[in-house]
């Protein structure tokens, strides 16, 4: 039995396209929202067999088991309704709050993303919390971490302002950030001797102390005025306002990994010219 696949391709119209690819978001965002439970298994497996009959009967032209696979599909479905009432009830109210909408905060493995660290760091601004945050970057600073209490934990918002809240234990000191990830908090930072900072605190001398003997990016927020310093290679740069955004934005992504691989050529070019400005 010979099959004419051109027939066959002239035969699938833009609509059926258009069907199928409309089919393919709406399953695959039950499937998301089910993944771990017994409904989501469940679904898997009925919706990989349903697929293999579909498409074999649709290409060898089977009429009569199509028929057949599509009624029992529908009992099918009556069932896995009456069986599993409180996971499809707890799917159905996650996919309603269009939790699909919401821009991802972390990786898979946990990694947070500079939109995300952005918006935990200005908040801390805001709220006047003060805070000293070492972004890892070529120069390993485990020997700084010893000196404080190892987390491995997974940068959240709740947990940076919790460790920078006085008069909790781990809120003196500085915290590593490691690969997206909060590594360790309550460190001790070598303080910089540099002449220029005799007016400021020890948070800022410390975070220009680490960033004189590695190539961390150390972020300094004041809890007297709010204000976001960035401390590199020996330097201190302070931004207030609505400078404060675009220049973690410049400087975060130096630091995150992957941060470049996510921009194609056009977008690096764009951004690059933007940052330039016209010229006067």
């Amino acid at each position: 039995m010979s099959i004419d696949w051109q027939a066959l391709w002239g035969s699938v119209s833009v609509s059926a396209i258009v069907q199928i690819a409309i089919l393919y978001v709406v399953i695959y965002t039950i499937l998301k929202y089910a993944k771990g439970s017994r409904v989501g298994q469940v679904l898997m497996g009925v919706g990989v067999l349903a697929a293999a009959l579909f498409a074999f009967t649709f290409v060898f032209r089977f009429d009569v088991l199509s028929t057949i696979v599509r009624a029992l599909l529908v009992y099918l479905a009556i069932s896995t309704v009456v069986i599993f009432q409180p996971e499809i009830r707890r799917i159905l109210s996650q996919v309603g709050a269009f939790g699909f909408l919401e821009k991802p905060t972390h990786a898979a493995d946990g990694t947070a993303t500079a939109d995300y660290i952005i918006s935990t760091l200005v908040s801390l601004s805001d709220r006047k919390i003060g805070a000293l945050l070492a972004f890892e970057r070529g120069i390993s600073l485990r020997s700084y971490e010893q000196t404080g209490v190892l987390t491995d934990a997974i940068f959240t918002r709740a947990l940076v302002e919790t460790v920078f809240t006085p008069p909790l234990p781990l809120h003196d000191g500085g915290v590593t950030i490691r690969n997206g990830r909060l590594a360790a908090a309550h460190c001790v930072f070598p303080v910089s001797n540099n002449p220029e900072l005799t007016t400021s605190g020890m948070r800022h001398r410390a975070g220009v102390g680490l960033s004189e003997e590695t190539d961390a990016l150390v972020i300094i927020i004041s809890e007297e005025t709010g204000g976001i310093s960035i401390a590199h290679n020996g330097r201190l740069v302070r931004y207030a306002g609505d400078q404060r955004v675009p220049a973690l934005a410049r400087w975060i992504e130096k630091v995150l990994p992957g941060a470049h691989k996510n921009k194609n050529f056009f977008a690096k070019i764009a951004e690059r010219l933007a940052r330039k400005g016209p010229k006067k």
